[in-house]
This record gives structure tokens, C-alpha cells and sequence, in this order.
């Protein structure tokens, strides 16, 4: 995972903050140039980029070496003659990020550096459907307690836990309000991870699994366009919207929820209470039943055994498998190409289940958006496969704890100054 803070490639450098706030904001400033660059900085190369002095900017970056958010490498040589300069980077060896996912068939954590390095990752393959909250979070602390002993192993403090759950979060309030495929309702998913000593002292935040995931394959993927879509399918299909580098949530932070747009008004039931939903049609479920793969001996194996099962249906020319995936692939593609219209939006990536199954639902996802976005013959919009695949959310709910602390890198050392010690 590649660090990106949200500043696109080739933007002006930003002025020099100018107010009481200066030391802050020039921290920030500094480390998220560092964060962005293609390449280890030197310290005179930071201040050009900045608009600070060549003072200034040694000065911060020595608070920031010092707080071990930034490393220095072994000097190099500019020039023939001079000093050689000394090349910083993110340090990846303090500061983590530790990522949670409820989904409806698994549960996962992940632990990822400053640096963007995966140092850790766990996935228990388990249906949630018919549990209740607190036996399911209970589970998921237990994969927590874990990630964050193999963090400890490693040196690491991890600052904080960014959890994704599927459906409509409040994020400010850490509640899940409804999860149609899991039955839950106004869910307090944040104070029950709370509950537990090993979290109790962790800021937590909660999000859609789509957004995160939206999030995961912009951090993980240095070519991902600034603008584009993610469409995350599992046991439901969502989406994470992105624009000019940062995630759109809407007024309430509900938006995405492409998996309940009509695609058949008549069509079957769905868990939200409505009929013909897209997820009906190309959720992971609906592909199983009309490739006559659903059924407890295959649903009972988790997700990614799941999908398996569709591949190697596909791969052998399964009649059924494929009308299933090219049925699902258009349904998307309707459904798709009708948020590019609306949001104007130039890409589209295909995760979640949709990356395994790319070979078969792409074809049809581009030959709609092709078919009904109002400019594609002008401007042609982007069909892709997602880089992060099936990690992506948890790989964003980690993702997004570390690049808080790259915004507000002041905020972090207060913190852990008040913490002490290594690693928790």
C-alpha cells in the first residue's frame, strides 16, 4: 500500500500556513509532501516544494524524525561536489494502523505501517448471518487481540482501529443503523469493541465496508485515477465513490448503497424490504442460485471458497454459470452506468467478487456503460479491475488510521506522549 494523502500529482505546492496554528500545519505540511513524493526527498528539495526556508524545514523534519514518522536514508550524492543529500521517507517501523471487517460471510484484521506495508493480516471465514452483535464483535476482538499482539512483536504502536461493517453507518456516532443482510439495527458496533481491554484505549472508527474499500484500493493502487467508483460485490454489493482523491459520503454518509437501486421493480424480495434490487440480481447469492450452485454445502464455506466455486463453474464452460455471470455482469453495467451519468465520474473499479469474476462480468459491465453513459463516445470511462481485491476494505479501515496521522501528524505525537511506552 502506497501512501497518498489526498494531494493529486502535479498540484502547486501549498503556501506556508501563516497563522497561530504554524507549527501544526507546517508539520502536516512537510510530512504529507514527504508521503506524496514518487521518490525519497531531500531536505532542500522539501523547502522548494513547500515555499519554507531551508531552516524551517530542517527543523521540522528533525521533530519528525524524532517522533519516528520519518526516516532517513544513507546519503547520496547530488553532484560531484558538495554535500551528499539525505533521503527521507516514511518510517514504517513505529506507528500502524490496525483494520477490522465485519462482513456477512467473514471477519478479517489486517495491521498496516506508515509506511503502507501490510505487516500482518487474518481472515476467518464464517457466517454471521443469525448472530448477534455481541457474539460477532466478540469474535472480531479476538482477531483484533491478535493483530495487535503480532504489532507489539514487531515494535509497532498502533494508533487506532478503523472497523467497516456493511450498510448504513453513523459514522460520528459509531453506530450501524441497519444491515439488511446481517438483521442487525442502531447497532453500537464502537462501544462494544470498546468493551474490550485490548480496545478500550483505541480511537475506533466505523464506516461502510464499500467506502473502505474504496479507500483500500486508492492507497493500494499509486495508478488508481483520482475520480472513479468502486464497486464492492459480496453477499451485498455497495459502492465507494471517490473524488479528486477523497471519499464521498454524502450528506449523512450513506451514500453508495447502489446494491438497493431498482433493476427489476417486480423482481424478488430483498432483505432491505424492497423488491428487484441489484443485489438480487448480481450479489453473490443471486449468482450462486441462478448458476445452481447455491446451497448450504457451498454457502457454508465463506466467500472466497465461494467464488471459487463460480470460477471453476465459468472456467469449465458451465452453461449456467455463465448466463448467471453475463445476466449479473449487465445488471451492474445498468446500474453503473447510471451513477456515471449522475455523478459524472471517469472510472470504475470491479472489487470485491467482481475481481475473481472480471473475466466474465467485465466484458458486460463496460458494454453497458458504453452502451448508456451519455458522453462514452466522447469520452470513453474506465472499466478496471481492482489491485486490492478481496483486502481492500480492511486494507482501507487500516489505511485510514494511518493517514490520519499523516494529516494531523501533531495530533498523533501529542497522543502517543500521553501514552508512553512502545507498542500497546
Amino acid at each position: 500500500m502506497t501512501p497518498r494523502t489526498g494531494t493529486a500529482p502535479g498540484m502547486r505546492p501549498e503556501p506556508p500556513a501563516r497563522q497561530d496554528s504554524l507549527r501544526t500545519r507546517n508539520l502536516a505540511l512537510v510530512l504529507r509532501h514527504i508521503a506524496d513524493a514518487p521518490k525519497p526527498l531531500s531536505r532542500a528539495e522539501l523547502a522548494a516544494a513547500t515555499g519554507l526556508t531551508k531552516a524551517t524545514v530542517s527543523t521540522i523534519v528533525d521533530t519528525l524524525v524524532e517522533a519516528r514518522l520519518v526516516g532517513e536514508l544513507e546519503p547520496r550524492l547530488t553532484r560531484p561536489t558538495g554535500r551528499p543529500a539525505i533521503g527521507l521517507v516514511l518510517d514504517g517501523g513505529a506507528a500502524a494502523g490496525l483494520g477490522l471487517e465485519i462482513n456477512v460471510d467473514y471477519l478479517a484484521a489486517c495491521v498496516v505501517d506508515l509506511a503502507g506495508v501490510v505487516r500482518h493480516r487474518e481472515v476467518v471465514q464464517d457466517d454471521q448471518r443469525g448472530r448477534t452483535p455481541e457474539r460477532t464483535c466478540a469474535a472480531l476482538a479476538d482477531l483484533a487481540a491478535r493483530a495487535i499482539d503480532v504489532a507489539t512483536g514487531l515494535g509497532l504502536t498502533v494508533a487506532g482501529a478503523g472497523v467497516g461493517v456493511p450498510g448504513l453507518v453513523d459514522g460520528p456516532a459509531g453506530v450501524l443503523r441497519f444491515a439488511p443482510n446481517l438483521g442487525w439495527r442502531d447497532t453500537d458496533v464502537r462501544a462494544l469493541l470498546s468493551r474490550v481491554p485490548r480496545l478500550g484505549g483505541l480511537p475506533i472508527t466505523l464506516d461502510n465496508e464499500a467506502n473502505l474499500a474504496a479507500l483500500g484500493e486508492l492507497y493500494a493502487d499509486p495508478s488508481a485515477p483520482p475520480d472513479f467508483i468502486h464497486v464492492s460485490g459480496e453477499i451485498g454489493v455497495g459502492a465507494g465513490i471517490v473524488v479528486r482523491r477523497e471519499l464521498f459520503h454524502g450528506t449523512r454518509g450513506w451514500s453508495g448503497e447502489i446494491g438497493h437501486v431498482a433493476v427489476d421493480m417486480d423482481g424478488p424480495a430483498c432483505g432491505c424490504g424492497a423488491h428487484g434490487c441489484l443485489e438480487q440480481r448480481a450479489g453473490q447469492e443471486a449468482i450462486l442460485r441462478a448458476a445452481g450452485l447455491s446451497g448450504a454445502a457451498v454457502t457454508s464455506m465463506g466467500g472466497q471458497a465461494t467464488v471459487g466455486r463460480i470460477v471453476a463453474a465459468a472456467e469449465r464452460g458451465d452453461a449456467r454459470t455463465l448466463a448467471a455471470l453475463r445476466d449479473a455482469g449487465r445488471a451492474l453495467g445498468v446500474v453503473v452506468a447510471g451513477a456515471v451519468n449522475l455523478f459524472d465520474i471517469p472510472a470504475v473499479v470491479l472489487g470485491g467478487i467482481y475481481a475473481p469474476l472480471a473475466p466474465w462480468i467485465a466484458p458486460q459491465v463496460r458494454r453497458e456503460v458504453d452502451l448508456r453513459v451519455l458522453w462514452a463516445a466522447w469520452s470513453p470511462v474506465e472499466v478496471r479491475v481492482s489491485t486490492a481485491g478481496a483486502d481492500a476494505a480492511v486494507l482501507g479501515a487500516a489505511g485510514s488510521v494511518t493517514h490520519a496521522i499523516l494529516r494531523e501528524p501533531a495530533d498523533w505525537m501529542r497522543r502517543r506522549a500521553q501514552v508512553g511506552g512502545p507498542a500497546r
